[in-house]
């Protein structure tokens, strides 16, 4: 297996595609059996003579892409680089012996209905379970269903990684750019299966650090929470359970805010989030043990708080907050804790696509490049491209969601030496 990607700042598009191109074919010296192509927005009004150029300039199996209001790829120098609201092309080709390839579009009304069986989702992909594939994704935030796309591939596809992003910069006029082999989309999700001698990794940094001590949820309707208790004193043996004593969400964290100093004050008017325990056994938790949602209202009449997904009672909730070095140092002890627990990888990553919020990027930052660079600071040589998304796709806990503010990374490598 090996991969090679390219970026190009050419203003022409038929420049920056003979730049990538021939950087691309140079770095990967073999026969590409996948492309896979991120463009800028600024190109939107040429999106349609993208794949054309296309063909006659690269000979390739099978190709998908999308375009985005930011693109990522390693630039002349080799480094890793985001190119934000500007005119970018980033191009991957990968050499891919003993691995299936499946492309495929799904618009949103060809989706199974929540109830159907897995059947109904192998049958709509034409995607063998039996194959263990790994999937990328590239979807249509207006038009993909992508919570139903998502739960029903973890329903058919249980232990396949999902990794991805939703397209950025769609306009009323001509909606998304969506690419698969010679066809442009408006619409609906774009992907490839990936099987055979082939593995997917993932990190998925959702840029934030815990705040306070973990609630139980007591009582909750839908995605408000109602009541909590208190998880930072185990119950004695010879206690009575229902003495635990409950309280409001809004009465724990105006508790929470009292004891925090004037920074985090401030910081909690506008990035306070909560974090959902993933893992209901687990007693020490760490980064990648929450799934993080936006705390989106408050009804001080009852104390109670609504957040952006359903929650029920029994579940482990805690408050976090969302800063630029919260989001860096969250990624930086991802990849400490990915080369923790792989320390000799046999064969090593060949490959990387990095899926970044466009909340994320230079401006959350202050300097560009921080997340793509963490990266390769970590993990030295491996070549990394991406886009800026408007939902970016990733697991966390065993099943696939849709989060925001995210950096996900899928990374790539053989399962046996060729």
């Amino acid at each position: 297996m090996k991969w090679a990607s390219a970026l190009s700042t050419q203003p022409s598009l038929e420049a920056a595609l003979d730049e990538v191109i021939a950087s691309a074919q140079d770095a990967l010296n073999a026969k590409a059996d996948l492309a896979i192509l991120f463009i800028s927005t600024a190109f939107a009004s040429e999106f349609p003579r993208l794949l054309p150029l296309l063909q006659g300039k690269l000979a390739v199996e099978h190709l998908i892409g999308c375009g985005g209001n930011g693109v990522i790829g390693p630039g002349l120098g080799g480094e890793t680089a985001e190119v934000e609201e500007e005119p970018g092309l980033a191009l991957t080709l990968a050499h891919l012996p003993d691995v299936n390839i499946q492309t495929f579009h799904i618009y949103e009304d060809e989706l199974p209905d929540p109830d159907s069986s897995p059947h109904a989702w192998t049958e709509l992909l034409e995607v063998d379970p039996n194959h263990q594939p790994h999937f990328i994704l590239f979807a249509d935030p207006a038009s993909s269903k992508i919570n139903d796309l998502l739960q029903g591939l973890d329903y058919a596809y249980p232990s396949a990684v999902k990794i991805g992003g939703l397209t950025s910069g769609r306009t009323a006029w001509n909606g998304s750019g969506l690419f698969c082999e010679d066809q442009l989309y408006r619409e609906g999700t774009v992907g490839v299966a990936l099987s055979g001698n082939i593995i997917v990794e993932t990190i998925v940094a959702q840029g934030c650090r815990p705040i306070g001590q973990p609630y139980r949820v007591a009582e909750a309707e839908r995605n408000v929470v109602l009541q909590v208790e208190e998880q930072s004193v185990p119950v004695e043996a010879n206690s009575y359970p229902g003495s635990v004593q409950l309280q409001t969400p809004l009465e724990a964290l105006q508790a929470l805010v009292q004891d925090l100093d004037a920074e985090e004050r401030e910081l909690a008017q506008h990035s306070l989030s909560i974090g959902i325990v993933c893992d209901e056994f687990k007693q020490h938790l760490q980064p990648g043990d929450f799934l993080i949602r936006n705390l989106i209202g408050v009804d001080p009449r009852i104390g109670a708080i609504a957040i952006g997904d359903r929650i029920r009672p029994g579940q482990r909730i805690q408050f976090h907050l969302r800063d630029a070095q919260a989001s860096a140092d969250d990624l930086e002890q991802l990849l400490r804790q990915y080369l923790k627990e792989s320390p000799n990888q046999d064969p090593r990553p060949t490959a990387a696509l990095l899926f970044d919020c466009l909340g994320r990027g230079e401006r959350f930052y202050g300097e560009p490049d921080v997340d793509s660079q963490l990266f390769n600071r970590y993990l030295e040589d491996i070549p990394v491209s991406g886009f800026f998304c408007n939902g970016e796709i990733g697991p966390i806990g065993g099943a696939t969601f849709l989060h925001g503010y995210t950096a996900a990374f899928g990374i790539f490598r053989s399962q046996t030496q060729a």
